[in-house]
């Protein structure tokens, strides 16, 4: 499974996950960094990274219900919102052909994928859940989603003065820019498995090059300090 049509196609072709989307169809429309898109892109990495450990009906019930609850990047409820989705999935997929068994499963990756719980699941589906999305913060498409992010919180895209935050606390609530180094460029070293830190390293190299290219044209190098690497 590579393509969001594959994972249509997998998705149509079973009944009790056509009917889990329909369900909450509706729920994604508010937040472009959390869309219907980024719920059907970390299906398709769970159930790549999961390979033959991980039901690919789970892995994709997982993808599409792990941010069914989201709270604003600056609403003191952040922290709780892998918990709060974990939640709903208990109480949503009840009738759709799910055992009890694999509900609590389900919810569990749910409940453990979030960054801000700082969790280390211990399910192959967890594993697998917390590396997919973390992908999806990372290279093209986790660039888009940070600027996303950043104008709901009514941060600045950079400090204009420091954007590499040399001579100042990195601060990524007032500034996108300095959530490449609070978080994103960390992530690769978070991944449990090895397709997701071989697929995170690229997405890094990716953004790095981006960061270097911003360097470039704002006329302030990126700092080799900021790019994390070990050489």
């Amino acid at each position: 499974m590579r393509t969001i049509g594959d994972i249509r196609a997998a998705i149509a072709a079973d009944p009790s996950l056509t009917a889990l989307e329909d369900q909450i169809a509706a729920r994604f429309e508010s937040d472009p960094a959390h869309d219907r898109g980024h719920a059907l892109r970390v299906g398709i990495w769970t159930v790549r990274l999961g390979g033959d450990q991980v039901d690919p009906a789970k892995a994709i019930a997982a993808g599409l219900l792990h941010d069914i609850v989201t709270h604003p990047t600056d609403s003191e409820r952040r922290g709780h919102a892998s918990g709060d989705s974990a939640e709903q999935a208990r109480l949503l997929l009840p009738g759709h052909g799910f055992s009890h068994e694999a509900i609590e499963e389900i919810a569990r990756a749910i409940a453990d994928h979030s960054y801000s719980r700082r969790v280390v699941p211990t399910t192959a589906l967890g594993k697998a859940l917390q590396d997919a999305d973390r992908l999806d913060a990372l290279g093209a498409l986790g660039t888009m989603r940070a600027v996303a992010t950043g104008v709901q919180m009514g941060s600045r895209l950079f400090d204009p003065e420091d954007p590499w935050a040399t001579h100042r606390p990195l601060d990524d609530r007032r500034f996108t820019l300095d959530h490449f180094f609070t978080k994103l460029l960390r992530l690769p070293e978070t991944m449990q498995t090895a397709g997701g830190r071989r697929e995170a390293a690229a997405r890094v190299e990716f953004m790095i090059a981006y960061l270097e290219q911003l360097g470039s044209e704002l006329g302030a190098d990126l700092p080799a300090a900021r790019t994390f690497r070990s050489s």
